[in-house]
């Protein structure tokens, strides 16, 4: 059965960090690209960061270069967002993806970015 399970999110202040985490299984998980989107209310989902296989390779949408760092844990069949030096338009549900064969989403945590 697979599972992609995101955990992490929250409410932080503007300039504040937080870290997410997705924990998936049920599949090969070293094979798969895994990326982070997201979608704020009234937007369309939109890409925020993905990493390759083996983690040598990584993109990121402008908005988020240089605040934002994903990185992958093959052994744990884990991918993290770090995310720094947030802003209010950072305020989004943000789901984890898989890529491969397959394409598999998990259900998604609130990030809230306020004052």
């Amino acid at each position: 059965q697979v599972q992609v399970v995101e955990s992490g999110g929250g409410l932080v202040q503007p300039g504040g960090s937080l870290r997410l985490s997705c924990a998936a299984s049920g599949f090969t998980f070293s094979i798969y690209v895994m990326s982070w989107y997201r979608q704020a209310p009234g937007k369309e989902r939109e890409l925020v960061a993905s990493i390759s296989s083996v983690g040598f390779r990584t993109n990121y949408a402008d908005s988020v270069k240089g605040r934002f760092t994903i990185s992958r844990d093959n052994a744990k069949n884990t991918v993290y967002l770090q995310m720094n030096s947030l802003k209010p338009e950072d305020t989004a549900v943000y789901y984890c993806h898989a890529q491969y064969w397959y394409n598999y989403w998990g259900q998604g945590t609130q990030v809230t970015v306020a004052s």
